[in-house]
């Protein structure tokens, strides 16, 4: 698959960012010009009980959304964010996480994610609004 000059751009912005990195998330352009967030859950990713802390599924929503918007050009900050979990994710597990704009405002965005095993499992889904800073890529 040949990627769009901005999937490149959104893919070199998330190999700078240290969090990102520290978590090892994997972002993935989709053949469609979006993204998609892949994180394989290891002893770093998991809470006192052995799966998956909710801090870092929140963290894969927020950034899944976070790059759907980059995917529109424009650059965000979150304003809110809320997750809800339905399953518990095991160590080893990988987790895909999905997301879509909603609205795609001139100060704000909304969107939505679903984060899910390899089969479709949904383990939460997130949901975000953004306040948009300005284009991520400069046209011209």
């Amino acid at each position: 698959m040949e990627l769009t000059e901005l999937q490149q751009q959104i893919v070199r912005f998330y190999h700078h960012n240290p969090f990102v990195e520290y978590l090892h998330m994997q972002v993935e352009p989709l053949a469609d010009g979006g993204m998609q967030l892949v994180l394989p859950i290891d002893e770093i990713h998991t809470n006192l009980y052995g799966i998956a802390h909710g801090g870092v599924l929140m963290t894969m929503a927020d950034t899944a959304m976070g790059a759907a918007c980059l995917a529109c050009n424009k650059k965000v900050v979150t304003i809110s964010l809320t997750t809800d979990f339905m399953h518990a994710v095991p160590l080893t597990e990988k987790v895909i996480a999905h997301a879509k704009v909603l609205h795609d405002g001139r100060h704000t965005m909304t969107c939505e994610c679903e984060l899910t095993s390899k089969d479709g499992k949904i383990f939460a889904k997130g949901h975000g609004n953004f306040y948009v800073l300005g284009k991520f890529v400069e046209e011209g």
